[in-house]
């Protein structure tokens, strides 16, 4: 999403939304969240960061899907967990022994790695607001991509009573990231390669 993306939240009064409530909203091309009964609402994301989604995709997802050890997804698709209900990460991985929380086109439950490509014109939204509910929810590990530094912050040992990780590493961009809960290494560099090369 680009800066010039208008991104905002609408809260009732007793926070009130639910996942019954988000199937009632209009397939109008925006993404729908509830965080902690909050609805929030973002616009389409720019080709620039879908670019970096699809990296994650070729990159992470596609290796451990070949080796039959994860699938990954990329939004939009539904995630129900306690206090997100639904939430669309950017992208996110599924052991394969946990299938069955595959259900009606939805995950229900928590995957084993969310990642959320940091967006310039809301960046507390992935940094506060998604880091404590996907600490909450137990979410293993969860990576907040950043373009505009050119790093990953890796969050992993999520404390749910403190709606936290207590493990924080910054793996700068001319560095690999290894995962420290899947058999996943990756080049920081190659998630920000461009669409199309020089």
């Amino acid at each position: 999403m680009t800066v010039s993306t208008i991104e905002f939240q609408l809260r009732s009064a007793e926070a009130t939304w639910n996942f019954a409530k988000w199937l009632t909203l209009p397939d109008d091309g925006n993404r729908y969240e509830v965080i902690d009964g909050v609805l929030y609402m973002s616009t389409s994301p720019s080709f620039e960061h879908q670019i970096i989604v699809w990296n994650l995709a070729e990159l992470v997802g596609m290796p451990l899907k070949r080796q039959g050890i994860a699938i990954g997804v990329f939004s939009p698709v539904g995630v129900i967990m306690e206090g997100a209900d639904p939430v669309q990460p950017d992208f996110l991985l599924l052991r394969a022994e946990r299938k069955e929380l595959i259900r009606d086109g939805r995950i229900y439950g928590v995957p084993d790695l969310i990642a959320e490509v940091l967006s310039p014109s809301n960046p507390s939204y992935d940094l506060v607001t998604k880091r404590a509910a996907y600490a909450r929810a137990g979410v293993p590990e969860y990576w907040v991509v950043r373009p505009e530094t050119g790093d990953v912050l890796v969050l992993s040992d999520p404390d749910p009573t403190q709606s936290d990780y207590r493990q924080e590493h910054i793996i700068p961009g001319d560095a690999e990231l290894r995962s420290p809960t899947l058999p996943i290494t990756v080049s920081v560099a190659a998630l920000f390669a461009p669409a199309f090369p020089s």
